[in-house]
């Protein structure tokens, strides 16, 4: 590998003496609830509510709910583009752990979980927000999130990634609120009920630049469902207790940051259109700040795009000219079926 755009990996404990790293994203999940006078207590009710979560899903041999617990630690991909040792932090994720208290053994959980990306909110605090003030009826540009799903693919691909990762990522988030959902058939034992639509979302379609495929799933005692995004089979590439720990680590920051949907006191119907108005929901006991976050987005774009964009604007382009997706994905399967 070349000593230019090289990835290195190093992970933080997600736990009640976590504090964000200088490079961590404000608006990421986990660094939003470490903050503040009540940082501890919400962390330490938001690990609690992960537990908890999943036992109920793994509940075989597990009379009194209370045989695993989950270690979430936070994964940080940063990339030196010069080789010169000056990185920029461009993805982050979460790698959770499985303890079975039982058989006192520990067991690898789901890498991916939750996703963080300065490009991405320059993509959409940025470059999106200023192509709608000029045209304000057309759609994103063709190329747009090409960059970002190019420099995901290339993290797949690193070494960084291969030596600390067996398995690809697979990323779980909310719904969109301007899609409609259907309810299918289709139920798995434990992801649940599988839903669809008819048409992708923005961010759906952005996903897919990065190589990534979605279905939505509500799991057992969920309210509404999931979009898992992953490459692969989700279905057959990972175990049960790995769905667990994704399902269990990502319905609960949902249900802190989007109640409506996520905490709401009826389940998802037949038919389903989430909605941030809707007011039939309960209130977790976590202290969170939704409005913060969403101004942060906009600053934390314009801070990639200082940092990051613009002076390494030349060598960005030339190196995703260069960067065949379609070579780089196919090697990507071949190595998981090689590793299988």
């Amino acid at each position: 590998m070349s000593k230019q755009f090289t990835y290195s990996i190093s992970s933080i404990r997600f736990d009640e003496n976590y504090h964000p790293a200088d490079s961590t994203r404000l608006t990421t999940n986990f660094a939003n609830l470490a903050r503040g006078e009540q940082r501890e207590e919400n962390l330490r009710k938001t690990l609690r509510m992960i537990n908890n979560r999943f036992n109920a899903l793994a509940h075989w041999d597990n009379p009194a709910a209370d045989r695993y617990s989950v270690e979430v630690d936070i994964i940080s991909a940063d990339l030196d583009i010069e080789g010169n040792g000056h990185t920029f932090p461009v993805i982050e994720t979460l790698k959770t752990t499985i303890v079975d208290h039982k058989e006192n053994t520990r067991i690898d959980g789901m890498i991916g979980n939750s996703f963080s990306s300065y490009v991405r909110d320059y993509d959409f605090s940025v470059v999106l927000l200023e192509h709608f003030d000029k045209n304000p009826t057309l759609p994103p540009p063709a190329d747009f999130g090409d960059l970002h799903g190019k420099l995901f693919q290339y993290l797949l691909n690193s070494e960084a990634y291969q030596a600390n990762f067996t398995k690809q990522p697979v990323i779980c988030l909310s719904v969109s609120t301007s899609k409609t959902y259907h309810r299918t058939i289709n139920q798995h034992p434990v992801l649940g009920v599988e839903y669809r639509q008819d048409e992708y979302s923005l961010t759906d379609d952005y996903f897919h630049k990065m190589g990534l495929t979605v279905r939505y799933f509500m799991p057992a005692g969920s309210v509404a469902p999931l979009a898992f995004y992953f490459t692969g089979d989700l279905l057959s590439d990972y175990t049960d207790l790995e769905l667990i720990s994704a399902i269990a680590t990502m319905e609960t920051f949902q249900k802190i940051y989007r109640p409506e949907i996520y905490n709401a006191n009826s389940a998802a119907g037949q038919v389903y259109q989430p909605s941030l108005q809707y007011q039939d929901y309960s209130l977790t006991q976590i202290v969170y700040d939704r409005e913060e976050r969403s101004q942060m987005a906009v600053k934390q774009g314009k801070f990639t795009q200082e940092q990051f964009i613009k002076p390494y604007q030349a060598i960005l382009e030339e190196w995703a000219t260069s960067f065949d997706v379609n070579e780089r994905t196919s090697e990507a399967c071949a190595d998981k079926e090689y590793a299988a």
